[in-house]
C-alpha cells in the first residue's frame, strides 16, 4: 500500500478511536523529509521520513499523528521562555509521548520515550534533562538558557544566523496561540461528553471546564430583571382588528444597585473588567438607572449613572469587609430594587436576614459559601 494511502487510513482510525487526537491530526501539515531518521514535529507540521512510515503498522502511525497534533495545539514555543530550543523540543516530546502511551496508543520505534519521566510536565522533563547533560558531560555543546548558564562554544555569527527575527517568532507565537484556542474548545466539547483523553490535564488548564460563563450568567440575571412590564390597558395594538386583545408593553425605568467591595483583598484588574462587562450589558438596556456603591467596613460613595453613561469609578477603602452597610443603604433609600450584583471576594460579615430582592455576589472565589443569593463565578 502506498505511504499516502496508509496515512489516510491511519487519520480514519485515529479519528474514530481517538476522536480528539483525529479531530486534530485532520488538521495537521504533512511534509516529507528523507534527510530524517524517522519523524519530527515542530508545533507546525509533521516531517516524516517516507521509507521509515512506509515500515509502520497503522497502529503506529496513529501515534505519530496523534504526536503531530499535539505538538501543534501546545503553544510550546510561546511556553519554552528561555529555554533551551532543542532541550525544550524534547522534553515536551517526551511529555506528549508518555500521555499517548497511557492511552494505549501504539509506541513506534524512534519516539522519544523515558519511563522515569511518566507522569511528569515537559517543564519538569526539561529540568531532568538539563541535569543529566550537566551532570554527565560538562564540556557537551548545547544551546545555553542564557550566557550566564553554560558557556557557549558558538560565535556570535552562527547565533545570529540561527535566530529568527523578532516578527517571525511573533507570528509564530501568534499561529500556536490559535491553534492552542481551537485544541481547547474541542477538549472542552469532549469534556462536556466525558471522552476526554486519560492525562490531558497535564497540557490544558481543565478546572473551568463545565462551568457556566461569566458573561454569559450576567447577562442572563441582567436580562430577566430589565423586561418591560405589560398592561391590559392599552391592549396591543397588533391584532386589536381581530378581536383578540393581549397585553401591551410598557417601558419602566430599570433600576440596578451594583456595589463593590473595595477592602484591601479586591483585585482591580477583575474589577474594571467586570464594571466594563456591566457597561456594555446595560447599553442594550432602553431605559435604566444603576446605583453604583463602594464600600468596606463602611460606605464611601454612591453614584448614580443613566441611560447612556459610562460607568466609572474611583475606589476608596482598603479596610476590612462588611456587607451590611451596602444593603442597609439600599434598605433606606431605595424602594424598588430588583437585582443587586455585589463585587467582592465574599470575605466579611453577612446581613443577618437575605433581602425581598435578588442579590448576586461576583466573585472569583469558591471557597466561601455566602448566606443568601447566588455567585456568579468569575
Amino acid at each position: 500500500m502506498k505511504t499516502d494511502k496508509k496515512i489516510s487510513q491511519a487519520k480514519a482510525k485515529l479519528l474514530v478511536n481517538y476522536p480528539y487526537f483525529g479531530t486534530l491530526a485532520s488538521k495537521l501539515e504533512l511534509v516529507i523529509n528523507d534527510d530524517i531518521e524517522a519523524f519530527k514535529s515542530d508545533g507546525k507540521k509533521l516531517e516524516y521520513n517516507s521509507e521509515y512510515m512506509q515500515k509502520l503498522e497503522l497502529s503506529e502511525m496513529e501515534f505519530i499523528l496523534a504526536n503531530g497534533a499535539m505538538h501543534a495545539s501546545l503553544s510550546h514555543e510561546s511556553r519554552k521562555n528561555n529555554r533551551s530550543g532543542w532541550l525544550w523540543q524534547m522534553a515536551t516530546d517526551m511529555a506528549i509521548n508518555d500521555m499517548l502511551v497511557e492511552n494505549g496508543l501504539d509506541m513506534p520505534y524512534g519516539a522519544e520515550y523515558r519511563k522515569r519521566f511518566a507522569g511528569l510536565y515537559a517543564e519538569e522533563i526539561y529540568e531532568e534533562l538539563k541535569a543529566d547533560i550537566l551532570r554527565d558531560d560538562e564540556d557537551l555543546e548545547y544551546e545555553a538558557d542564557n550566557l550566564d548558564d553554560v558557556e557557549d562554544k558558538k560565535d556570535d555569527t552562527q547565533k545570529e544566523q540561527k535566530q529568527q527575527s523578532k516578527e517571525e517568532l511573533q507570528e509564530e507565537i501568534l499561529q500556536e496561540q490559535l491553534l492552542a484556542q481551537q485544541a481547547i474548545a474541542l477538549l472542552e466539547k469532549e469534556f462536556k461528553k466525558g471522552e476526554t483523553p486519560s492525562s490531558i490535564e497535564r497540557f490544558f488548564k481543565m478546572d473551568y471546564f463545565g462551568k457556566i460563563d461569566w458573561r454569559e450568567e450576567l447577562k442572563s440575571a441582567i436580562d430577566r430583571y430589565f423586561r418591560d412590564d405589560y398592561t391590559l390597558l392599552p391592549p396591543s395594538k397588533k391584532l386589536l382588528s381581530y378581536g383578540i386583545y393581549l397585553p401591551s408593553s410598557i417601558s419602566q425605568t430599570f433600576r440596578l444597585v451594583v456595589a463593590v467591595d473595595s477592602s484591601g483583598s479586591v483585585d482591580e484588574e477583575m474589577l474594571n473588567q467586570f464594571l466594563s462587562e456591566v457597561n456594555f450589558l446595560m447599553s442594550l438596556v432602553q431605559n435604566y438607572q444603576i446605583e453604583l456603591l463602594v464600600c468596606d467596613d463602611k460606605i464611601h460613595s454612591h453614584k448614580t449613572f443613566y441611560t447612556g453613561d459610562s460607568l466609572e469609578v474611583e475606589l476608596k477603602g482598603g479596610g476590612g469587609t462588611d456587607f451590611v452597610p451596602v444593603f442597609k443603604f439600599v434598605e433606606d433609600n431605595f424602594d424598588d430594587v430588583k437585582l443587586l450584583l455585589y463585587f467582592t471576594d465574599l470575605e466579611g460579615k453577612f446581613p443577618k436576614k437575605a433581602p425581598y430582592y435578588v442579590v448576586k455576589w461576583v466573585s472569583s472565589t469558591t471557597n466561601i459559601e455566602p448566606e443568601f443569593g447566588e455567585v456568579i463565578l468569575l
